[in-house]
């Protein structure tokens, strides 16, 4: 009984130990390949924020392979990407209230589906299918939208997300050799 106990505390404390200083360490450690940034616009009567990690292509093969088609991605690594508007926006034409939401993609060969959630999980991904299983609950789910994808000539080294405005405002995502357009409206 008492080397049954022994054991139990020892699992434990090796739990504890694991929760409490490796994955903080090994958030830092992952921090470093896919730094984190933030891109902000504020004109136009609008304030928006997004806040993601930026990995880098690194020779592989992006979209279909590692970040597989037809399939929930968090858009970015590490922590989920998070979008935040100060005002009720559009996202072409469906309303999307202000507050903060957690960006999802689901990557097609020829289209996108660019999904706002209410829910912004600490990870993204579950520890335990090594990354391939997103942590979104759909249910939680504010807009979801279709938009084409565009073929790039140059290639993207690091994933991106910016504003641009062309008097037309689009929320854009670029890597390897796909660029993605969101069209914001007020």
């Amino acid at each position: 009984m008492k080397v049954l106990k022994w054991i139990l505390i020892v699992l434990a404390a090796l739990a504890l130990l694991f929760f409490f200083v490796g994955m903080p360490y090994l958030k830092e450690q992952t921090k470093k390949n896919s730094p984190q940034k933030t891109v902000v616009y504020a004109k136009n009567g609008m304030d928006l924020t997004v806040e993601y990690s930026s990995p880098f292509k690194k020779g592989r093969v992006i979209f279909g392979d590692l970040v597989p088609y037809d399939a929930v991605w968090r858009t970015g690594a590490n922590e989920p990407t998070t979008f935040t508007t100060n005002s009720k926006i559009y996202i072409i034409d469906k309303e999307l209230p202000a507050g903060t939401y957690s960006l999802w993609t689901i990557p097609g060969e020829e289209s996108w589906q660019v999904i706002f959630n209410k829910n912004i999980p600490d990870w993204g991904v579950t520890l335990m299918s090594g990354g391939k299983e997103t942590t979104r609950i759909p249910e939680e789910d504010v807009v979801n939208v279709t938009v084409p994808s565009i073929s790039l000539v140059e290639t993207v080294e690091s994933f991106t997300i910016d504003f641009e405005d062309t008097g037309q405002l689009f929320l854009s995502l670029d890597w390897d050799k796909t660029k993605v357009r969101v069209p914001i409206n007020k």
